[in-house]
């Protein structure tokens, strides 16, 4: 079998190509199958995270991220322009190489690759939740066509020979659509690291930009470093992204420099997760919060806002973590003070995290991978 994933970059230290880098990886070494993943944006940049050898990468060339800093018309009229050369050139590509299904993440091409007659399948995979195009709440031009967008998502769904969502909320969120699948994403073990809820330490991971919210994250450190039983402690954020300096800068007003610090992504996050106690996820929305189950594997108890979509479907609320009305700044200061002075329940709640990889393992993820994949390609 031959299968192409649609991508628009894999230089980022991203979730979603972390989790495409899984799938291939296990992929790869269960099956004989032919993978290749073909990109928008990559730029001729070495993709972060080290893909198989024997998994080729194309990249079409077309750059629409390049448009980001032009004004909202011309972003617009640049969108239209490069999404007539991504059909063009898409197609060509998929009418020569002959796979038997395509697997989109949810780039540009969802709006036309199921017009496309190559004879494969087409899957749709969607790594955030229906309502992403609407959580920056943009206004004027910008915002009518985030709310068309979102209007017109579900009917580009539709199209598809099977739409994957990755919860369960999300899934009620599209209501009955035919092709809807839920298949979540894979909680994997990062080597031995295990944490021991010990060491005086938040972590909080992510790209610095709007959806990960960390500037709200800062503000509850701020209150949380107010009571003097948590000022030993530090938090950590390890990302990149276009909100570096704005948070540093808040950082720095606040007075906090000395207990909260930005890090450039890594690729060793395992060792990380082993040398913290605590997970704070501050998100204005997600998919499926890959970071989430990867820390909770390590045996992090999770503090999070009730974010759409993925807390409440990973997190047993008072269990292996807990949840925060989402917004609500001082509950998760208080969440988070309130596990950062009881060590005994923080020790109690990392040992039920590390209970996700019983419902999420990677063994029974790809299974219902290769029972979708295997049944599409049934003639």
């Amino acid at each position: 079998m031959k299968l192409i994933y649609c991508h628009c970059s894999l230089y980022n230290p991203g979730g979603m190509e972390r989790v495409l880098l899984n799938k291939v990886i296990w992929l790869k070494a269960h099956t004989d199958w032919d993978i290749k993943v073909v990109t928008t944006d990559q730029k001729q940049k070495a993709t972060f995270y080290p893909f198989p050898e024997d998994v080729c990468i194309i990249d079409l060339g077309i750059n629409y991220s390049d448009d980001n800093v032009l004004s909202p018309l011309k972003k617009i009229w640049g969108y239209l322009h490069r999404r007539k050369l991504h059909k063009q050139r898409l197609t060509e590509l998929l009418l020569n190489e002959h796979a038997d299904i395509v697997i989109s993440l949810y780039p540009s091409e969802s709006s036309f690759i199921p017009q496309i007659k190559d004879g494969s399948k087409k899957v749709l995979e969607l790594h955030f939740n229906k309502f992403f195009r609407l959580h920056y709440n943009r206004k004027g031009l910008l915002g009518i066509v985030d709310w068309w967008r979102t209007r017109q998502d579900e009917k580009i769904a539709r199209r598809f020979d099977k739409f994957v969502v990755l919860t369960q909320e999300d899934c009620g969120y599209w209501g009955i659509l035919p092709n809807l699948v839920v298949i979540p994403n894979a909680a994997l073990r990062l080597g031995d690291c295990r944490s021991d809820a010990t060491q005086q330490r938040v972590i909080a991971v992510g790209r610095l930009d709007y959806q990960k919210g960390f500037d709200r994250l800062i503000k509850a450190w701020e209150i949380v470093q107010k009571d003097r039983k948590c000022r030993s402690w530090q938090l950590d954020i390890f990302g990149q992204g276009e909100w570096r300096e704005m948070l540093q800068k808040m950082i720095d007003k606040a007075g906090l420099g000395q207990s909260a610090h930005i890090h450039p992504p890594t690729s060793q996050i395992g060792k990380e997760y082993a040398n913290s106690s605590l997970l704070v996820m501050s998100s204005n929305y997600e998919g499926f919060p890959m970071v989430m189950i990867e820390a909770m594997a390590c045996g992090l108890p999770v503090v999070s806002f009730d974010y759409k979509c993925g807390p409440r479907d990973i997190i047993d609320n008072g269990v292996n973590g807990l949840i925060v009305s989402n917004g609500d700044i001082e509950g998760l200061a208080h969440a988070m003070t309130r596990l950062m002075g009881d060590e005994d329940y923080r020790k109690m709640l990392s040992q039920n995290a590390r209970k996700v990889v019983e419902t999420y393992s990677e063994e029974a993820v790809m299974a219902k991978w290769i029972e979708l994949f295997s049944n599409l390609a049934k003639p």
